[in-house]
């Protein structure tokens, strides 16, 4: 059994480098291409899978539904692996964010992943919804799995599974928009008991 990751398409918020978090946004034309892209690679190559889980934030959901409906798969809407939530800081660029919240933006930056941003949640807080998600979906599995997610859920994973520095999450485990990642499932275990 093998798990992969993928992130959402993109999204206006995306062009604008806005932080979306728990904002419901929606998917624009070049994220809905972007998902088809991948329906096809995916039926193309073999990943063989046979379930798709997704995010129920709507722009993994339609990502997910995208895939599913040219792979004859239904998605299966899974809570715990939504987007981190970024609370005060959804809506606004890093830049501005910190711009207007520098005290809280700096003091977030030099422990992101147990501090929480005004009204948001840590990374650590995101990884004790996340990870109990992922067992659950390896353990009902037999066979391949999709999970239609989001960046730092993708990213907060693999800094968690790799044992890497939170704060260098970006640099080391970036995902596009659209892209799948494969997750190793015994490594997952290694550091999961």
């Amino acid at each position: 059994m093998k798990l992969y990751l993928v992130r959402h398409g993109e999204t206006d918020w995306n062009i604008a480098n806005k932080i979306q978090g728990q904002t419901d946004t929606a998917l624009n034309n070049k994220g809905r291409e972007q998902a088809e892209a991948l329906a096809v690679k995916l039926a193309g190559e073999d990943y063989c899978i046979s379930r798709i889980y997704a995010s129920g934030k709507k722009r993994a959901e339609e990502t997910a539904k995208i895939i599913g409906n040219m792979l004859g798969i239904e998605t299966v809407i899974y809570p715990g692996i939504e987007e981190i939530a970024m609370g005060k800081w959804e809506g606004y660029t890093w830049k501005e964010v910190k711009e207007t919240f520098s005290e809280d933006y700096r003091v977030w930056h030099d422990n992101r992943r147990y501090q929480v941003p005004p009204k948001g949640e840590s990374y650590q807080q995101l990884l004790d919804r996340l990870l109990p998600a992922i067992d659950d979906i390896i353990k009902k599995e037999k066979n391949n799995a999709l999970i239609v997610t989001h960046s730092a859920v993708i990213m907060t994973l693999l800094s968690y599974i790799y044992d890497t520095p939170f704060e260098e999450m970006a640099r080391n485990y970036k995902t596009g928009n659209a892209q799948i990642v494969e997750m190793d499932k015994d490594l997952f275990y290694k550091r999961y008991q």
